[in-house]
């Protein structure tokens, strides 16, 4: 098997029309591709197969061999495709010094410092969160000292939806819809007893509003 020195975390990517390999970072895994090469081995068995086609399944028994050579893991050939997808995305992997760690250079690797970012944290990129977190953290303190309640009567019974008209509650005394007021109580007209809400029939008397 050949010997990955910059990540051990690869997905084969290889069928039997040839060979591909993704290599993950360690810190972001961020995935880097390898280019295609293609297998001999496949397309002799694509050519197989058009031919067993052609001639009502002859060479059938070929083309299915060939493919199943060619899925085999740690074949010659295989192996060979594999140690120069791995000289193609070498130069993209850097190690780090301090913790021995493998990361892709584009994003994980700290230039100036010459380490991992997770040793050498990029100074700017850090500035930049902070200043974000610390911003969020801000709007949320001062998004605490405003009574967003003053404006509402908490003290009284009010639906999410208008009783009349079902419009979602927008606050206020009224639905900004139909017009009805939230909070009108019914008067029953034979014991007086006014209720909350829309009742068909009084709660005291039983008497039909």
């Amino acid at each position: 098997m050949v010997a990955i020195r910059f990540t051990g975390n690869y997905e084969d990517l290889s069928t039997d029309r040839g060979y591909q390999f993704k290599f993950f970072c360690e810190k972001c895994n961020n995935g880097y591709m390898s280019s295609f090469k293609t297998s001999t081995m496949g397309v002799l068995g694509s050519a197989a197969r058009v031919a067993g086609n052609l001639f009502g399944g002859v060479f059938g028994s070929v083309a299915d061999s060939s493919y199943e050579v060619q899925r085999a893991v740690g074949g010659p050939a295989h192996d060979s495709a594999l140690k120069d997808a791995v000289d193609e995305i070498s130069p993209i992997f850097k190690q780090c010094t301090r913790c021995g760690n493998w990361v892709c250079e584009p994003i994980c690797w700290n230039k100036k410092a010459g380490l991992c970012e997770n040793c050498a944290p990029d100074l700017d990129e850090e500035l930049a969160a902070a200043q974000a977190e610390a911003a969020r953290e801000q709007i949320q303190t001062k998004a605490r000292e405003v009574d967003w309640t003053k404006s509402r009567k908490i003290d009284q019974v009010s639906g999410a939806v208008c009783g009349s008209c079902g419009t979602k509650s927008q606050g206020g005394k009224f639905c900004p819809e139909c017009g009805a007021a939230y909070n009108a109580k019914k008067k029953c007209g034979s014991c007086g007893h006014e209720a909350e809400g829309s009742p068909k029939f009084c709660p005291e008397c039983g008497g039909k509003y």
